[in-house]
């Protein structure tokens, strides 16, 4: 339990501002807003309260009699009697229900810690593209500033009588192209943004900065499949194993009997045609009683169902892993081939910047092959998009093995 209460104290983090630009401070932002989020803890909380309602005794029986027609005896008539009873569980039962419960607990814990982790990842799948249309509009913008000057080129060839005017209206409509993308992909930022900032529960057209640019980080690239036995589902699914031995051996000590310690005080009046020894005493009586647990079949079904709960969750928690390990080698397997594209992408990138230099040189001296200079200029840009699609598909994925494998941020 010590380590429930240090982790529910690292859960309340940091608060971070509204000027958050890392993916990191929009984690902690999101974990501190998110509203599941916070429910998942509050009922980890409630669960938490079931530890002292199931470790404490019953609540004592006073029950109080009053004679209508007193009963005579030697010493007096009984006029009045009080009877306090007190019953304990078989030896154990307690613990072993509060054991139980603190399993429970511990195991909505560790379901908090994955809405968690699920959380990081919908921000991550969702900042990533967010990067990608950002640095899309960089890009489109240093293309639409290559135009213009293309443009300025073909047009002034043309007044030369060194170039033909289709030139120059081909590079127009490719600026007006260029300049729908730019507003298409505005648009696609705000519709992100309010995406975004509902995983944070703020208002949608709250400004989400983007600082980072996309990359990828190496030592990201090697994460072994045996981190996935840390998934707080896994460890969910132990602990509820675990719980339901407990409750098992709860029914087997509530099939005992159970003890009971009580006292009887009788209220007796005095006898007034004699005079004896005690006249008048009251009479202080303890008890013992023992309930006896003959009806089995209920206990014998509680055992039963803690023994098939434990079947159900260890089925349950094979099915879980063997989903896992599926997606991690799925996941890793996608990460393997963005490697290889990027790798291509950066050479295809480097070929064409060189081949466009020279086809720009030899237009502008000789003012032929302008359609092949505008087919290179958008093949380049065609490349430069596949790069950054690349690394987001690549960052995607590594946030889906970082929840798989529960990465601590």
């Amino acid at each position: 339990m010590k380590t429930i209460i240090i982790s529910s104290l690292l859960f309340l983090g940091v608060f971070c501002s509204a000027a958050s630009q890392s993916l990191e401070d929009y984690f902690q932002l999101g974990a501190e807003n998110n509203p599941g989020l916070q429910a998942k803890y509050k009922a980890f909380e409630a669960a938490m309260e079931k530890i002292p309602q199931v470790g404490s005794l019953q609540d004592p029986n006073l029950s109080f009699g009053y004679f209508l027609s007193p009963v005579e005896t030697r010493v007096g008539p009984q006029k009045a009697r009080f009877s306090l009873t007190q019953m304990f569980p078989w030896f154990g039962t307690l613990r072993a229900q509060e054991d139980a419960a603190a399993l429970m607990a511990e195991a909505k814990y560790q379901e908090f810690l994955d809405a968690k982790n699920q959380l990081y990842s919908q921000l991550a799948t969702v900042y990533f593209p967010l990067q990608e249309s950002h640095e899309l509009i960089a890009l489109e913008e240093e293309n639409l500033r290559i135009l213009r000057t293309y443009y300025s080129l073909a047009t002034s060839k043309f007044e030369n009588g060194q170039g033909s005017l289709a030139d120059a209206l081909r590079v127009d409509i490719m600026i007006q192209t260029s300049e729908t993308n730019l507003e298409v992909l505005h648009k696609k930022i705000q519709s992100t943004n309010s995406w975004f900032n509902s995983l944070l529960s703020r208002p949608h057209d709250s400004e989400v900065p983007i600082s980072e640019k996309l990359n990828i980080s190496v030592q990201d690239r090697m994460i072994l499949p045996d981190s996935i036995q840390s998934n707080p589902m896994l460890e969910s699914l132990d602990l509820k194993i675990q719980a339901s031995e407990a409750n098992e051996r709860v029914a087997q000590k509530q099939g005992m009997p159970k003890l009971g310690a009580g006292l009887d005080y009788v209220l007796v009046g005095e006898r007034e045609d004699m005079v004896v020894a005690d006249n008048g005493k009251n009479v202080l009586m303890p008890m013992v009683t023992m309930s006896l647990p003959i009806f089995r079949g209920k206990y014998k079904g509680a055992q039963k169902e803690a023994q098939l709960m434990q079947e159900s969750y260890s089925l349950e928690k094979e099915e879980l892993t063997n989903r896992l390990y599926g997606s991690y080698y799925r996941y890793s397997f996608d990460m393997k081939i963005q490697d290889d594209l990027l790798l291509l992408y950066d050479r295809q990138i480097k070929t064409t910047e060189q081949t466009l230099d020279l086809l720009y040189n030899s237009y502008s001296n000789s003012g032929r092959d302008f359609e092949e200079v505008l087919r290179i200029q958008q093949q380049l840009l065609e490349f430069q998009k596949m790069k950054l699609k690349a690394i987001v598909t690549y960052n995607t994925s590594l946030a889906q093995i970082n929840y798989l494998t529960a990465k601590t941020y």
